[in-house]
């Protein structure tokens, strides 16, 4: 009887010390779905910017569409999975482009995997989870949902997640560059980095050669 009671007892102490383990294992981030939609507000050292975020991993495109507050002007940066990025305007008083290629394509949807928890901090009224990638971006994901809410690089560029819609896809022919992008001698740049801390050369080029 003893020995069937001690037996119990060992098996229930074991049980105890694997839920604990799993209990205080670390949170990981959730993957990016491969397809979503997000607007975001970003703010650089005051300045505000609104920004249109599609992501489109099975097309192996994504577009940033940015807005200066109070400014008609609106940039768009699409980037494609071979590393081309053509970055333009449509305005009629300030119609330009720039093709740029660099060696990594777009963000991969695991590209936060090996981030570093940094714990829980109450973020925009959420509990967040906290992860730091490569000292170069601090994430925030909600934690009942799983959704971003909000990522701060390293330069300070903070990004505020207002909406979030997974499965959204852009039409196909919003994907097109206008004509005048491939009526010109294209930029050849060796590394995203040299394009300065615009939000489409943080999140590729840094985070992307880290998680290579």
């Amino acid at each position: 009887m003893a020995s069937a009671i001690e037996h119990i007892f060992t098996v229930t102490a074991l049980l105890s010390v694997v839920l604990f383990s799993h209990s205080a294992a670390e949170p990981v981030p959730a993957a990016w779905p491969e397809q979503f939609h997000s607007v975001l507000f970003m703010n650089r050292s005051g300045s505000l910017q609104k920004l249109d975020l599609w992501y489109d991993w099975p097309n192996g495109r994504n577009f940033n569409i940015i807005q200066d507050q109070l400014n008609d002007v609106v940039d768009y940066d699409l980037e494609w999975t071979n590393g081309t990025s053509f970055m333009y305007t449509l305005h009629p008083s300030d119609r330009h482009c720039k093709v740029v290629h660099v060696e990594v394509g777009i963000l991969r949807p695991n590209w936060l995997d090996g981030a570093t928890y940094l714990g829980q901090e109450q973020v925009d009224n959420f509990l967040c989870n906290v992860w730091e990638k490569v000292d170069f971006i601090v994430y925030y994901e909600d934690v009942l949902t799983r959704r971003p809410v909000k990522w701060i690089f390293y330069t300070g560029y903070t990004a505020h997640v207002m909406t979030f819609e997974v499965g959204a896809v852009l039409e196909d022919a919003q994907w097109q560059a206008p004509e005048y992008c491939f009526n010109q001698t294209e930029n050849m740049l060796e590394s995203a980095t040299v394009r300065g801390d615009s939000f489409g050369s943080l999140m590729r080029g840094k985070v992307d050669a880290a998680a290579a």
